[in-house]
């Protein structure tokens, strides 16, 4: 099954309300994801082409590749929490039993669910900040303020994804990295 056909197909590995909770928010993600780069890519090639069809290039180009580059950012530290796909520095947690990486992992995850909803915090009083300033985007006239109220959706969802993920490791045998990754190393190495 390829990585797209997976993430079409996601279930979550939670029981009750906390699966619904996890699929519905894999969904919003993808959805959000997908159309990101795709209208990055196609105001990018529409740029382009005016540029030099016409002479002179699209004047909010920058500005709404801006905005889709803050969406597309925040929206994949979640897609990246919820398969597993963060960065980890694991030679301490590598060596460790079973049972010491499940209580690692448990609370790395509630940690790291801690400081996304620390993040979110402030994000939120970031953007109210620069709300009560009224400043705006030149070209497109938007208050500034609205092409980041991508950050904090972000943080909650991964505040939100890695919460779920310590409980997945609380109510489960195994060791998840996520609520749908199980702990171990793919073997990825391929004869020449």
């Amino acid at each position: 099954m390829t990585e797209e056909e997976s993430e079409k197909n996601y279930s979550s590995g939670l029981p009750g309300i906390l699966g619904v909770i996890d699929t519905a928010i894999s969904k919003i993600e993808s959805v959000i994801l997908a159309m990101g780069v795709l209208l990055m890519a196609l105001n990018t090639v529409t740029n382009v082409i005016a540029r030099f069809v016409f002479g002179s290039s699209i004047m909010f180009s920058g500005e709404l590749n801006r905005i889709l580059i803050i969406m597309i950012t925040f929206a994949g530290i979640g897609y990246a929490a919820r398969h597993g796909r963060h960065i980890r520095m694991s030679a301490i947690y590598d060596a460790l039993p079973v049972g010491g990486r499940k209580v690692l992992m448990i609370g790395i995850s509630f940690f790291t669910s801690l400081v996304m909803f620390f993040l979110l915090y402030y994000s939120v009083v970031y953007i109210l900040d620069l709300q009560s300033k009224g400043r705006v985007l030149p070209s497109l006239g938007l208050p500034i303020w609205i092409i980041y109220i991508w950050v904090p959706i972000g943080f909650l969802i991964t505040g939100i994804q890695y919460l779920l993920t310590a409980i997945k490791n609380l109510t489960s045998r195994d060791v998840y990295l996520s609520t749908g990754v199980v702990d171990g190393y793919k073997d990825t190495e391929t004869e020449v």
